[in-house]
């Protein structure tokens, strides 16, 4: 008895052995199908990421599409910003953002003050752009002041872009060790690229924008965006689009955003959030920053659309009622309605009164100086109230006006002690800026420039409700040289620094050296690159864009003295004298290059040589009274 339940007590640990084993096999056996399924889904995962790697690394490859880079090495040891970046804020529109080719070192010297300039069409100085730009005043007057330190002032704003841009860009920014950051922005926040306004706006979704923004560092992206380009440019207005004449009338696709509405206050929190953001990511790398208040032209500019407001009146009837206040005296009350007046504009290609107010509080908010243009723009305004005196157009400073941007930054700087900290300011600042006014580079192809593309402008909306048929050739009217020349830079036939070198060639051939030297010396200026007019001129022969025959002993002999190179001078002039001994201009010059190195034996004769051709040489004669009294 006792050896049968044995059995069955080893038959029952048997049988339960048997069953934890298989349970035990089961376990096992679910676990591996178990990771098998997870590898699975991993592998389902990583398929279709490795395949956009693969077209990715691919594109990348064979180079397609444009350099997505933020900065473009110029030579061995120079930066400038990719002059195709800005493309990756339009699909909509063909339009590529011209940028200022504001050089800076790769490798940042110790005696460098590094300044990055944000913003757009205004910071980038439409229509004077680049040289009008409030930054060639800054440039200009830290020169002046800081001699001895390297100047770099950057400036990388673009036209029809708003703050999406500027927190795109400024990531790039603070890699390259700026000293300090200046933004003016606001006015392009509704019609912008990515605003609210926008015909290249992507919805309302924030997150969206941003993600865009990121996802635009691929090669994939640009494959994406130009193949749905190709597709939907097929059923678009893009053709329609495309033959207008100007950037505002291609840019606005909600054309009327009434004051307080929906999209109204949504432009609102935009400017807010990412005014708010970078200053939050420029605080974090503790580099200084100012940011301006913003301006516009209320006296002169009647509202573009005129909606009714909550208490029914419209922007027209506002903006009268300020003329009716101005013509009484009452400039307060005028300067109020003015305001109100543009605030009730529906078409929001000026920057409301709200912007001032957020700029005001974020810069609080972080600790941040603000430049008050404003204030300056009123004080340097008739009766306080800015218009046509400072305003081309509706938002955009003429040139007075950009160098008072630049001297309100620049004196927020001063107060800051936001300021080079290698030397002491070898001008006195009550003379600063009579000095800098004094020296600005700035010439009359720059202002006609500016002046035709206004011009333009105002011949297109929202300046005329119907768009004239005439050509940019009518419209213009070319009368001289310098007409013609900025008509084709206008018509994009010819770029910035080739309609200098035309220029300064015009003046060569007519034997205007002084003019060709003004205008060769500010392509130097702008182009440190050039260092020099021998340099200049081999840079531009190697381009096949000079003619070695404009270049005669006689031209390069001028060329030297106005450049003091005096023992030069009197080579290229012996030289250009063998071949026409009795050409009396010659002769005054070498006489006056032998003046100025004192060697006053050969300056005499050479004087005397040139008064026998011709005794009414106004020049000679001066020279020659200069020598007796030596």
């Amino acid at each position: 008895m006792k050896k049968t339940n044995k059995n069955k007590s080893d038959f029952s640990k048997q049988k339960k052995n048997l069953i934890q084993n298989k349970t035990e096999i089961k376990t096992k056996s679910n676990l591996k199908i178990n990771k098998s399924k997870n590898w699975f889904y991993v592998i389902l995962i990583l398929i279709p990421i490795l395949f956009f790697v693969l077209i990715e690394f691919s594109l990348r490859i064979f180079n397609y599409g444009y350099d997505q880079s933020q900065w473009i090495e110029i030579g061995n040891d120079k930066l400038v910003i990719n002059p195709d970046f800005g493309k990756r804020y339009f699909n909509n529109i063909n339009f590529v953002p011209q940028t200022s080719d504001d050089y800076f070192d790769k490798v940042k010297k110790s005696n460098s003050f590094r300044v990055f300039v944000l913003g757009a069409s205004s910071a980038a100085g439409f229509p004077y752009m680049p040289m009008g730009a409030f930054s060639k005043y800054i440039k200009k007057r830290l020169e002046l002041v800081y001699p001895s330190s390297t100047i770099e002032v950057i400036n990388i704003s673009m036209t029809a872009v708003n703050t999406y841009t500027l927190l795109d860009l400024i990531p790039g920014v603070l890699d390259k060790d700026p000293d300090l950051i200046l933004i003016y922005a606001g006015h392009n926040e509704f019609y912008g690229a990515l605003g609210v306004g926008s015909v290249e706006s992507l919805g309302s979704s924030e997150l969206l924008k941003k993600m865009i923004l990121y996802l635009n560092n691929y090669k994939i992206t640009q494959l994406i965006k130009n193949s749905l380009s190709g597709i939907l440019s097929i059923f678009s207005q893009k053709e329609t689009l495309e033959k207008s004449h100007t950037l505002m009338s291609k840019m606005a696709k909600e054309k009327s955003i009434p004051l307080n509405s929906e999209n109204f206050n949504k432009g609102v929190e935009q400017f807010s959030n990412n005014l708010s953001e970078i200053l939050d990511k420029v605080k974090g790398k503790n580099v200084p920053v100012i940011v301006g208040r913003l301006v516009s032209n209320l006296k002169d500019q009647v509202p573009f659309e005129s909606a009714k407001s909550e208490n029914s009146e419209t922007a027209i009837e506002v903006y009268k009622a300020a003329q009716k206040e101005y013509e009484n005296s009452n400039y307060s009350k005028a300067d109020s309605l003015f305001k109100l007046a543009k605030d009730l504009d529906a078409l929001r290609f000026r920057a409301p009164e709200k912007f001032n107010q957020v700029i005001n509080s974020i810069a609080k908010q972080y600790n941040t100086a603000i430049a008050p243009v404003d204030s300056l723009f009123s004080f340097n305004s008739e009766n306080r109230i800015i218009g046509n005196n400072l305003m081309v157009d509706h938002l955009h400073p003429n040139v007075e006006g950009y160098m008072l941007i630049g001297k309100a930054f620049y004196e927020t700087m001063q107060k800051m002690n936001y300021l080079p900290k290698n030397e002491n300011p070898q001008i006195q600042f009550a003379k600063q800026d009579s000095t800098t006014r004094a020296n600005f580079v700035f010439t009359k192809l720059d202002s006609i420039i500016g002046n035709n593309i206004v011009e333009l402008l105002k011949n297109d909306w929202p300046f005329t409700k119907i768009k004239t048929a005439k050509s940019n050739e009518e419209i213009l009217n070319p009368k001289n040289y310098v007409d013609s020349i900025s008509l084709q830079y206008i018509e994009n036939k010819i770029s910035y620094a080739d309609a200098y070198l035309e220029a300064a060639t015009i003046n060569l051939r007519r034997d205007n050296i002084e003019e060709y030297l003004k205008y060769m010396n500010i392509l130097i200026y702008k182009y440190p690159g050039l260092k020099d007019i021998k340099t200049a001129i081999k840079y531009f022969y190697e381009q096949r864009k000079v003619d070695p025959k404009d270049y005669t002993n006689k031209r390069l002999g001028k060329i030297s003295i106005l450049n003091k190179e005096y023992e030069k001078a009197i080579q290229y002039l012996n030289e250009s004298l063998k071949l026409n001994p009795i050409d009396d201009e010659v002769l005054y010059n070498l006489a006056f290059a032998y003046a100025e190195i004192k060697n006053y034996n050969s300056a005499n004769e050479f004087v005397k040589k040139c008064l026998q051709i011709n005794p009414l040489n106004k020049n000679g004669l001066k020279l020659q009274s200069r020598l007796n009294k030596n």
